[in-house]
């Protein structure tokens, strides 16, 4: 059987009084999606921002592959493989797509770009930045900057820039946020896609896309980890329906 990817151990995270994040851990295998699901407070932001490095755990260990990354801050954890997107789209509006994806190469490879220099000369970058947008359905838009992109476009463009740092994990915050149902449809879609490529920790708040993309749901309730398992063993968790999903699951 072939080893996690990801293993997050005994994570924690107090503000105060406020245990935000509670003895949470949880394993991500190699070509699966794993779904975090949960109420909103729930503390699933604050679990992807320890386990990305952006927040430092109060106790607790982060495994990527076999190298405990507990002690590295964001940028070390994200040359190791471990990339994310935000709940808000972060990417730099008056910029095209390529440019984008195109500085993302840039943080990888650390060569120079030079946005004032015509795109064909910074060929280290834009190849395999153009590469990146193909693999999302942008390469046709290359050229058009983030801020004239529907905002589906925009969330297919963030996974551009995190596959462009060559991960080996993806932590996705509601990367279906704020999408139409065409645009949710071809996210999904490329998601699943994506998947044998590269193991993602998905957080999301869409109950149809998580039981259509995720191999195991794990689901937390004020900072804790109530349950875990498939989708249609989470489904019938009589603790999880009463905590979470309800009657509608």
């Amino acid at each position: 059987m072939a080893d996690p990817v990801l293993r997050v151990a005994h994570l924690s995270k107090r503000y105060g009084a406020l245990a935000v994040t509670d003895d949470v851990s949880l394993a991500l295998m190699p070509g699966t999606i794993h779904a975090v699901i949960g109420p909103n407070g729930a503390g699933k932001t604050t679990l992807v921002h320890q386990i990305s490095g952006l927040v430092p755990a109060d106790s607790g260990q982060v495994w990527l592959g076999a190298e405990d990354v507990s002690t590295l801050g964001l940028a070390a954890r994200a040359r190791r493989g471990l990339a994310r997107s935000f709940q808000i789209t972060s990417v730099m509006p008056s910029f095209s797509a390529l440019e984008n994806v195109a500085l993302a190469v840039q943080a990888r490879s650390g060569s120079s770009f030079r946005l004032f220099r015509p795109a064909a000369t910074e060929a280290a970058l834009n190849v395999p930045a153009l590469a990146a947008l193909e693999e999302v359905g942008l390469a046709a838009r290359a050229a058009v900057p983030a801020a004239a992109l529907s905002h589906g476009e925009r969330r297919q463009l963030e996974l551009a820039i995190a596959l462009a740092q060559a991960p080996r994990v993806l932590l996705l915050d509601e990367p279906l946020a704020g999408a139409g149902p065409e645009e949710t449809e071809r996210l999904i879609a490329l998601l699943s896609r994506l998947k044998s490529r590269v193991a993602m920790l998905l957080i999301e708040h869409d109950m149809q896309a998580v039981f259509a993309l995720a191999e195991t749901i794990s689901v937390l309730v004020y900072g804790r980890i109530i349950a875990t398992g498939t989708p249609d063993a989470i489904r019938a968790d009589a603790a999880v329906r009463a905590a979470y999903l309800g009657e509608d699951a």
